[in-house]
């Protein structure tokens, strides 16, 4: 859907048969059927009760439903009296430029054929792959890029393979701070445009930053790195304010409640207080 394609496929079809011009068999060899009068259908009537009848409409079993019979020795040898024949057929699938999941590619009249009636059409539909690096949105094209800190600070290059085996290379220029999670974006390097296959949407990149493990560095540079970079808010502290510590999240952790020196894990395990009434 990138760079287009063409893909064969290989089908097997009712074809009218050559031998026989579709006609079944020799010429005026074809008669009407006697006992369907030429509608394929017979119907019957069975008596289930005083004054009640039940009509059953069915298949005419002499002729198949097909209104006609042809003696056996009359029949085409090729299709034996059926008229048609399979056929393997081979379609050359054209995938252009920009195509998208669930567009259709229509083949008029390469469906199955029958005496008397239009052929069909074969309809493709395309099913996108999903990408190992690249998730396409319309005509554009998002990627996720993992930076360090000091590339998101300092600026980076980072060499990127397009899906035509090009190679281009982001850069972020020192002094351009990248923050974790930003979005930008490269003009002109997403999809190609459906039937425009000289344009081509955006190339959108969402950064993730990757921050140092902590005691990554000793408390003498910690210092030396902090008059580099910009002052941090300072507070006022009252005696009314009371300082925590933060501790790693732990999702599977329930959170415990004290009540009277016992431990509850949660709500529901924890016996209330209330007014309890007297039964006499």
């Amino acid at each position: 859907m990138y760079n287009g394609a063409t893909r064969k496929l290989a089908l097997q079809k009712n074809v009218i048969c050559d031998k026989c011009e579709g006609r079944g068999g020799k010429k005026g060899a074809v008669e009407c059927c006697p006992n369907c009068r030429g509608t394929g259908m017979q119907i019957r009537i069975h008596q289930i009760g005083p004054g009640m009848v039940q009509q059953i409409q069915s298949v005419c079993m002499e002729c198949q439903g097909h209104g006609e019979r042809i003696s056996p020795k009359d029949r085409c040898k090729s299709c034996t009296g059926r008229k048609i024949v399979r056929e393997k057929k081979i379609l050359e699938v054209h995938i252009d430029k920009g195509m998208k999941d669930g567009q259709k590619i229509t083949f008029h009249g390469e469906g199955d054929q029958e005496p008397g009636l239009e052929p069909g059409d074969i309809i493709i539909v395309l099913d996108q792959k999903d990408h190992s690096v690249f998730t396409r949105r319309d005509e554009d094209l998002l990627l996720s890029m993992d930076i360090q800190l000091v590339e998101a600070l300092c600026g980076f290059q980072k060499p990127i393979t397009t899906l035509d085996n090009r190679t281009i290379i982001i850069t972020s220029h020192p002094g351009q701070v990248v923050k974790h999670g930003a979005v930008k974006s490269v003009l002109n390097e997403g999809m190609p445009i459906y039937r425009r296959p000289y344009e081509k949407g955006r190339l959108i990149i969402e950064f993730r930053v990757n921050f140092p493990e902590s005691g990554f560095l000793s408390s003498d540079k910690l210092s030396l790195l902090e008059k580099l970079l910009p002052t941090r808010q300072e507070i006022e502290e009252t005696e009314e304010m009371e300082q925590v510590d933060l501790v790693d999240f732990d999702p599977s952790q329930k959170r415990k409640h004290h009540y009277n020196g016992e431990v509850y894990e949660d709500d529901e395990h924890h016996p209330r207080g209330g007014v309890q009434c007297q039964t006499s």
